[in-house]
């Protein structure tokens, strides 16, 4: 029986990870195509990110807080380093002139009244490049009912990726019935950077995250999950940092916040400049009572 995850490991966390030839591990002996593209969304200056993800509706239909894209969301994007969304959304409601690094949702099929591990890929590389995508992001349902089809959809997507110069992020999914802890988290992150995804999207998890990122060899970017109250989002995205993470992934926690903007403007304030979390609070309450 292979081991899957064995307790007691060393993850050498007192030892940086090198990262010879470019500023994020792992993209050393990637392309000039793949580590301009990877520096658009990743501020080289702090090597972190803040992706702004409003690409939930490509399952789940018009989700509270993304109704109304063009109202909602548009002031918020010259606020982040990327924008995560679908090619619906960007050829239908995005500026072109609105600058921002893309990232394009390229899996879909099922909505949320089906099995969400059967997708298929579901963007065209050519029209990713087509689009300017700075990188392109799948599902990965490890532990899910159709695991292997999903890792295939990555893997098929990488060799796409890799040939056109265009990075892919693997999202880690989690069903119902699946653990939630650094044990699956290692797996499934691990798993999606041996098999050549550039950059990969996990949940943060307060109990051994910092082996997460340590014993993955790609960037992490924090998934924002569910709506937080904003000091706990705060806290979750300063404490990923702090502990491995290149930067944060987050939709509803600023989309659905009370002060959308203000929101925004903390978090990146907490990814770029580790501002701690009751300080981001007190930004955020300040440009919340400004505007």
């Amino acid at each position: 029986m292979p081991e899957v995850t064995k307790e007691g490991k060393n993850f050498y966390l007192d030892i940086p990870i090198q990262t010879p030839g470019f500023f994020l591990k792992g993209s050393g002996s990637l392309d000039w195509g793949m580590k301009n593209r990877l520096s658009r969304i990743f501020n080289p200056r702090s090597g972190r990110t803040v992706m702004l993800a409003i690409d939930h509706g490509y399952f789940q239909g018009p989700t509270t807080g993304l109704e109304r894209i063009d109202v909602t969301v548009l002031p918020l994007i010259p606020k982040a380093d990327a924008l995560m969304l679908t090619r619906g959304i960007l050829r239908t409601t995005i500026p072109p002139t609105l600058y921002a690094p893309i990232v394009i949702r390229a899996s879909g099929g099922p909505s949320i009244l089906k099995e969400l591990s059967n997708e298929e890929i579901a963007v065209d590389i050519e029209d990713a490049v087509r689009m300017n995508a700075s990188a392109l992001a799948i599902q990965v349902f490890i532990g899910g009912e159709f695991e292997t089809r999903s890792i295939r959809n990555m893997t098929r997507l990488v060799d796409l990726g890799l040939r056109y110069g265009i990075p892919v992020m693997a999202v880690t999914a989690v069903g119902k019935e699946m653990a939630r802890d650094a044990k699956y988290f290692r797996l499934a992150t691990r798993i999606c950077a041996e098999l050549g995804a550039h950059i990969i999207k996990t949940y943060y998890v307060p109990d051994g995250f910092d082996t997460v990122a340590a014993s993955c060899p790609v960037p992490i970017v924090m998934a924002g999950g569910k709506k937080l109250p904003e000091l706990e989002a705060l806290t979750m995205a300063y404490n990923a940092i702090q502990e491995g993470a290149s930067g944060v992934d987050m939709g509803r926690n600023i989309f659905q916040s009370d002060a959308p903007l203000a929101m925004i403007e903390a978090v990146h304030k907490v990814v770029h400049d580790r501002l701690k979390p009751n300080e981001a609070l007190e930004l955020y309450k300040s440009l919340k009572s400004s505007r």
